[in-house]
């Protein structure tokens, strides 16, 4: 029997110390080591069963052909975006998220669309009956190349592979996985780490797209160590709030497309329905008549959409005005606030300051400020802003407002959802821009007030 011992493992970076560190000295981080009891290291060598081993000569590079790669249409157009376009061939894809919010049912749908492919789920937290139950749920049909695999074993999961032959393996999820081996318990990082890098070799080698779900931990990152991310070729956090409707799928790594790319879904009970506009479901048509209320033209990747961004001012009740903000950084609204203190002369600072982003979507796109500052004090002003108008914009702390980038498809968003001016920072090419809607372009922010509250 091997010796036991122990060793404390970084979650972050994944160097190992024979005792605990309060700061990792790699990564720099605070308080991320944690205990593994692992087997003393065996000559026995990692292999899967039934793979040949690689021609692993070094070539040259002008010798090396450049292939297209190939990608798979997953039927699914928020997904094949965010992913640039389909799932490349021998690819490792981590779909993260918290736990009900819909990872399992994004992938079991998807699966289900792909009638063409021999799938093997492999599922490691339900049974085959519960899998029947959600596919039912989601009205499957004619899903005769699914296959289900109620299995945890890594060495006996790659038998599986090799004796079916998937064109696309799901696994659900990686924190369930373990190999024998290594000693320690399932989903400890070691296991993690070591079961992600037997099944990127098996993807390479074998040409076979693999989807890994993983949990995420109470900071909101992926369980397990920083490595995994590293290992993987792309992943994707599903998140969004179970309160509301909408779900939304980012690219945090993608070794095949943008990074900056945005998918939207709406959660029904028949399961994830593509928002393709999402625009017209982000407005409230009925905010008429309502102060704190501005609409903003933003981008998330290469998508435009608008948004309604809603603020409520109001005199503070304790000695410390309250700022909150939903779905924006909390930081850029008291930089704005403080911009409207400064620079234009609304006095603020004993004032309650609340922010929302309708819709529960977090948006980081700086042309926000605009709408940002426009319905703070709309709010505070008590006036509305017309309903047929929009904003877009950066903020300057010297009370500017700078340019954005890919006007014109803002421009295209707001004309298309028969908006009938928007207020757009001073930018050189946009005389020659043949539009329907009136372009107000202003250079401070007092213009832009001018134009909204007069």
């Amino acid at each position: 029997m091997a010796k036991l011992k122990t060793v404390y493992i970084c979650t972050h970076c994944g160097v190992d110390s024979p005792k605990w560190i309060g700061k990792c000295p790699e990564c720099g981080e605070w308080n991320t080591y944690v205990e593994e009891v692992i087997a003393k290291e065996s000559t026995q060598k990692r292999s899967i069963p039934g793979l040949a081993k690689p021609d692993a000569r070094p070539r040259l590079l002008r010798d090396i052909t450049l292939q297209e790669e190939a990608r798979i249409d997953m039927k699914d157009g928020e997904l094949n975006r965010v992913l640039g376009g389909g799932l490349v061939k021998g690819s490792l894809v981590l779909i993260g998220g918290e736990p009900g919010i819909g990872k399992s049912t994004l992938v079991l749908q998807t699966v289900i669309r792909l009638r063409e492919l021999r799938i093997l789920y492999i599922s490691g937290e339900e049974s085959a009956q519960q899998l029947k139950l959600r596919a039912d749920r989601l009205s499957a049909q004619d899903t005769e190349n699914c296959f289900i695999l109620c299995e945890t074993n890594l060495e006996q999961i790659f038998v599986q592979a090799q004796k079916l032959q998937p064109e696309l393996i799901i696994i659900d999820s990686i924190q369930t996985v373990f190999t024998e081996l290594t000693d320690s318990s399932p989903g400890s990082i070691s296991q993690v780490r070591e079961c992600s890098a037997a099944i990127l070799k098996f993807a390479k080698e074998t040409g076979t797209p693999v989807f890994l779900i993983g949990h995420i931990n109470k900071e909101g990152n992926i369980a397990g160590p920083k490595v995994l991310e590293h290992i993987v070729d792309t992943v994707l956090q599903f998140e969004g709030d179970r309160h509301y409707m909408y779900r939304i799928m980012r690219s945090i790594k993608n070794r095949f497309g943008s990074t900056s790319e945005l998918g939207i879904y709406e959660m029904r009970s028949s399961g994830l329905r593509e928002v393709s506009n999402p625009s017209e479901l982000l407005l409230t048509q009925n905010h008429e008549g309502l102060s704190g209320v501005a609409i903003a033209a933003a981008i998330e990747g290469v998508r435009p959409f608008l948004i309604e961004t809603q603020a409520l001012v109001s005199s503070a009740v304790y000695g410390t005005p309250q700022r909150s903000a939903t779905g924006f950084d909390l930081r850029r609204m008291n930089m704005l606030l403080a911009v409207l203190e400064k620079r234009a002369g609304f006095k603020l600072a004993q004032k309650d300051v609340f922010l929302n982003i309708a819709g529960g979507l977090k948006v980081s796109d700086p042309a926000m400020d605009l709408a940002v500052i426009s319905a703070v004090l709309s709010s505070s002003l008590d006036m509305t802003v017309d309903r047929n108008t929009c904003l877009t914009g950066e903020v300057g702390l010297s009370g500017e407002i700078r340019p954005v980038n890919r006007i014109e498809q803002r421009i295209q968003e707001a004309e298309k959802l028969g908006f009938l001016q928007i207020i757009i920072p001073q930018m050189k090419g946009l005389e020659n821009l043949k539009t329907g809607i009136q372009l107000r372009q202003v250079k401070k922010t007092e213009e832009a007030f001018r134009i909204l509250f007069s």
